[in-house]
């Protein structure tokens, strides 16, 4: 039924291309980026209130910070797209146990952060913020937030930060739009007028953002999970990593889907961080 609904939308998009290729553009980018989940549901709010919050703000916009204190190094928990800092739970009573300053995000758009939409490109900008306010020495971070660590530290380099976790992560932007593209029916008009919004936007078309080629320049110990029965990233972007990351090590889950929640993959996470 989504998907019906999906092309029914992507077909009023591409009969206002030849219109008007522009506002066709602006429309699928707004759908694009525009998250429908992610507010905190009360038992969020719960949890979350057991942390120090603080907003952090880049051109006018905030996003809010969760902080656990420990005595050990700081890691950075990123989240993905219609999530918020609620997904790891887990993960942050573990990482507690082991004594971690703790520090997780709401993307712009998500939970208590603020905007009205979100692009991966700006949310990458947010991390740079985030990771030199709080002297962030490890990143983990799921799917969407995997592809935006990934540009922020290719483009910043960040001396400090030493490790970083992917899990489920895209490897790159052209093919993300793509599989939306192909999703939602938009012929050739509106394709090529979402790439000319990105090159106007951020100075560089989709396929410019090339997480997995970038990592080739990063030196950064990496650790990418994926499954192989992920129905959102393709396993193939895992290899793709693997591929191109000069510092990395692959783990291959089995039954996990997209969301890699388990406590075999946090401890997975805790080896690597604690190696």
């Amino acid at each position: 039924m989504k998907l019906v609904v999906a092309k029914c939308i992507g077909l009023y998009i591409n009969l206002l291309g030849y219109i008007a290729p522009n506002d066709a553009a602006r429309l699928a980018i707004s759908l694009f980026s525009k998250p429908r989940k992610g507010k905190h549901t009360q038992e969020a709010h719960d949890f979350l209130n057991t942390a120090f919050q603080e907003e952090v703000f880049f051109n006018g916009t905030s996003i809010m910070t969760y902080r656990w204190p420990g005595i050990h190094e700081t890691i950075l928990l990123v989240h993905g797209w219609e999530s918020n800092a609620f997904r790891w739970e887990a993960l942050i009573n573990r990482l507690r146990l082991k004594n971690h300053n703790i520090v997780a995000v709401d993307a712009p758009g998500h939970g208590k952060s603020g905007s009205k939409s979100f692009n991966i490109i700006d949310y990458s900008e947010y991390l740079k913020v985030v990771t030199y306010k709080f002297n962030v020495q490890a990143i983990i971070a799921h799917s969407f937030g995997g592809m935006a660590t990934i540009f922020f530290q290719y483009k910043y380099q960040v001396p400090l930060l030493k490790k970083i976790v992917l899990l489920g992560a895209p490897s790159n932007l052209e093919d993300v739009i793509k599989r939306y593209t192909k999703m939602m029916g938009f012929n050739t008009i509106v394709t090529n007028a979402l790439k000319a919004f990105y090159l106007q936007h951020f100075g560089h078309s989709p396929e410019y953002y090339h997480a997995a080629k970038f990592t080739k320049a990063i030196k950064t110990r990496g650790l990418i999970i994926h499954d192989p029965e992920d129905h959102i990233i393709p396993y193939r972007d895992a290899l793709e990593y693997q591929a191109f990351y000069p510092n990395v090590k692959l783990i291959t889950t089995e039954n996990l889907d997209h969301s890699l929640k388990s406590e075999a993959v946090d401890q997975h996470i805790l080896e690597f961080i604690a190696d």
